[in-house]
C-alpha cells in the first residue's frame, strides 16, 4: 500500500468517526426523552448543577401507603436515604461529571450498538451497575438481623452481581442467571455458581429467597416466571424479593434488536411516562423559585418586630 492509499485510507476512517459521533450526538438530543447518560449529564449541568444537586433526594422515597390494597398495606416497609445510598449518589453524581469517560462510553455504545446488546455494552464497559437496596434496606425488608443465614439464594438477571454481593452475605450458596455474555463473566470472576435460563427450576433443589429485581419488564413471559418462581421456592418459608422499573414499558432484548414482550402484563403504570427535557427544566425552575421563595420569607421574618 502506498503512502496515498494510507492517508486516504486514514481520512475515510477518521470521517466515518466523526459522522457516527456526530450521528449519536443528534441522537441523543433530538430524542422525545433525554434518555443518554451524556446527554442528561450535560443537559443537567447546563441547567444549573447546583439547582439540581439542592432537589431533596429524600422525596424519591416517600411513598402512599394508602394508595395500597389494605391486604398489602400492613406489609409495606419504607425505605430511607441511609449512608449506603447517599454514597451510591455521590458516587454516580461525580461520575456524571466525567466529561471523557462519558464521551468515550458514548463513542464505544454507538459503535458496538448495531452488534451487541445494550446490557453487553454495559457490561464490556463496567457500567450500568444496579442499586436497588444498600444492606440495610435488604435486612429491614425481610426483617432479619445481620447474623441471619439461610442456604441457597438465586438471583434471576443478575447482571454484573452488585446487588448480589448485597444478599450473598446472608446465604452458603447462591446462585444467578444471566444472558449477557460479559455479565456472565463478570459474575463467575464472584465465584457465583451459574444457572442457565431454561435450567434454574429444575435443579432438582429449591431456594430460601429468590431475587427477581429489574427483570418482570425484560422476559418474554413474566407470567411464566413467576409461577415457576413459586414452584421453585422452599415451601411456607420461601421469600421472593421483586422489583419492578416504574413506569412500567416492558420489552425484551434479542442481540442487538428490542421486541415487544409475547405475553404482556397490562399495568395502569404504563401510562405514566419518564421524564422529558421540558419536565426536568420545569422541575429545576419550581425548586428555584421555592427556595426563592424561603429565602423571602426568611428575610421577611426576620424583620419584624419580637413580641
Amino acid at each position: 500500500m502506498c503512502h496515498l492509499q494510507l492517508r486516504t485510507l486514514v481520512f475515510v476512517a477518521w470521517l466515518l468517526a466523526y459522522v457516527a459521533f456526530l450521528l449519536s450526538v443528534r441522537k441523543m438530543w433530538t430524542g422525545k426523552y433525554v434518555r443518554s447518560p451524556l446527554a442528561r449529564s450535560l443537559f443537567m449541568n447546563m441547567a444549573g448543577a447546583r439547582d439540581a444537586a439542592a432537589i431533596e433526594t429524600q422525596e424519591w422515597y416517600q411513598c402512599g401507603p394508602d394508595l395500597l390494597g389494605e391486604s398489602v398495606r400492613p406489609l409495606f416497609v419504607q425505605s430511607h436515604l441511609d449512608e449506603d445510598t447517599k454514597a451510591f449518589l455521590k458516587g454516580s453524581v461525580e461520575k456524571s461529571g466525567w466529561l471523557f469517560t462519558q464521551l468515550y462510553h458514548s463513542f464505544i455504545s454507538t459503535v458496538l450498538g448495531p452488534l451487541v446488546s445494550r446490557t453487553s455494552i454495559n457490561g464490556f464497559l463496567g457500567r450500568g451497575s444496579m442499586f436497588v437496596f444498600s444492606a440495610e434496606q435488604f435486612r429491614r425488608l425481610l426483617r432479619i438481623d445481620a447474623e441471619w443465614r439461610a442456604d441457597r439464594l438465586l438471583d434471576l438477571g443478575a447482571g454484573d452481581g452488585g446487588v448480589t454481593e448485597v444478599m450473598g452475605v446472608h446465604f452458603r450458596e447462591v446462585y444467578a442467571t444471566e444472558v449477557s455474555p460479559p455479565m456472565k463473566w463478570l459474575l463467575q470472576r464472584k465465584n457465583y455458581k451459574l444457572l442457565g435460563i431454561n435450567e434454574w427450576h429444575q435443579t432438582g433443589f429449591q431456594y430460601d429467597v429468590i431475587s427477581c429485581l429489574n427483570l418482570l419488564d425484560r422476559c418474554d413471559d413474566p407470567l411464566r416466571l413467576l409461577r415457576d418462581i413459586r414452584l421453585s421456592l422452599v415451601p411456607d418459608t420461601g421469600r421472593l424479593v421483586l422489583a419492578a422499573v416504574l413506569p412500567f414499558q416492558p420489552y425484551v432484548e434479542v442481540g442487538q434488536s428490542i421486541r415487544a414482550h409475547a405475553n404482556v402484563i397490562s399495568l395502569p403504570l404504563q401510562r405514566l411516562k419518564p421524564p422529558s427535557a421540558s419536565a426536568l427544566r420545569r422541575e429545576m425552575a419550581a425548586s428555584q423559585r421555592a427556595r426563592q421563595s424561603e429565602r423571602e420569607d426568611v428575610g421577611g421574618a426576620g424583620n419584624q418586630p419580637v413580641q
